[in-house]
């Protein structure tokens, strides 16, 4: 695996790291929550952008 495919996640890898459903994870996309990008047909998810959602996740509990 290169350095610019580790920095990007599949959708079953969020959900595993979340320990969430994957319409959840999709309602997260299509609400703009977590920032996705396509490539081809594929979804993937910037490790940097589940950083970030986690990151607001904290601060909104705190």
């Amino acid at each position: 695996m290169t350095a610019a495919t580790d920095e990007l996640l599949t959708v079953p890898e969020v959900m595993i790291r979340l320990k969430l459903g994957r319409s959840t994870i999709y309602d997260l996309i299509r609400s703009r929550r977590l920032v996705s990008i396509k490539v081809g047909r594929a979804r993937r998810i910037p490790r940097s952008s589940l950083r970030d959602f986690i990151a607001d996740q904290i601060a909104e509990a705190a």
